[in-house]
């Protein structure tokens, strides 16, 4: 049945599959629709072309367009189990005696939680919601960038936040994002925000750590951060898929996946 099919036919069953999948394998498509591997491949690659998907090592992932922002409120109830063990797990790579970047958003904000424990710590942050949330730990510093607050995401922004992130040095950054693939990269619907972990990333001497929820990897949003091989470590969720550990990892990407409750 599968070698009748006409290519625009088995390229939307392609599609069609890989959107139940959310990524699918070369084998296992030449299987599905009984064509050979050199004819999956090239489909993929049609298909990646058109921009609807991205080719990984022995398959391909969905590419996902975020078509709105959502505000801070409405992030924080997507995944909430995730981005807390995503938080705990990520805290952890903070050292007593760090000076870390840490920016805007729902994943973020459970990663200053769980920074109680540190000593000597200090955190340059332009996370409004988690500063007001934190109180008074005695071990660690937290400085706002100052800038223009920005409600629908909770954040400061602007002119004023990058000239005080200009003037900082930092050992490490963690970073969230709103989109995480292969060929754009790291993304986010603000190209302020953008522009704010742009400039945290090229004041860090350290480790860039990204957090993201499994759902993040295979979006894109509007504005491009970095290139995906900027990051050397991704802190993730018990739900990321290894089929992707390969791709990540030929791009020095070191994986943490996080225990759930």
């Amino acid at each position: 049945m599968g070698l009748n099919i006409i290519p625009a036919a088995r390229q939307s069953k392609i599609m069609e599959l890989i959107k139940q999948n959310g990524l699918v394998t070369v084998e296992a498509l030449s299987k599905s629709l009984e064509v050979s591997v050199i004819t999956i491949r090239r489909d993929l690659s049609l298909l990646e072309e058109k921009g609807v998907l991205e080719r990984t090592h022995g398959g391909a992932i969905l590419t996902q367009k975020v078509e709105r922002e959502f505000n801070y409120s409405e992030k924080d109830r997507i995944n909430p189990q995730q981005k807390e063990s995503i938080g705990r797990a990520a805290a952890a790579l903070i050292e007593d005696g760090d000076t870390v970047f840490i920016n805007s958003g729902s994943t973020t904000y459970q990663v200053i939680r769980f920074l109680e424990d540190r000593k000597d710590v200090r955190v340059i942050t332009n996370n409004v919601a988690a500063v007001a949330d934190f109180g008074g730990r005695s071990g660690v510093e937290m400085i706002l960038t100052g800038g223009l607050y920005r409600y629908q995401s909770n954040c400061l922004i602007g002119d004023f936040a990058i000239n005080t992130v200009n003037q900082i040095i930092t050992s490490k950054i963690i970073m969230g994002v709103d989109g995480l693939c292969f060929d754009k990269g790291l993304t986010s619907p603000v190209y302020q925000e953008a522009g704010i972990t742009r400039s945290m990333m090229d004041r860090t001497q350290g480790p860039v750590i990204c957090v993201a929820d499994a759902s993040k990897l295979g979006k894109v949003t509007n504005f491009v951060i970095a290139p995906l091989a900027k990051v050397d470590i991704i802190v993730t969720d018990e739900f990321f898929d290894e089929d992707l550990r390969y791709d990540l990892e030929a791009l020095n990407i070191e994986i943490i996946k996080s225990e759930g409750k």
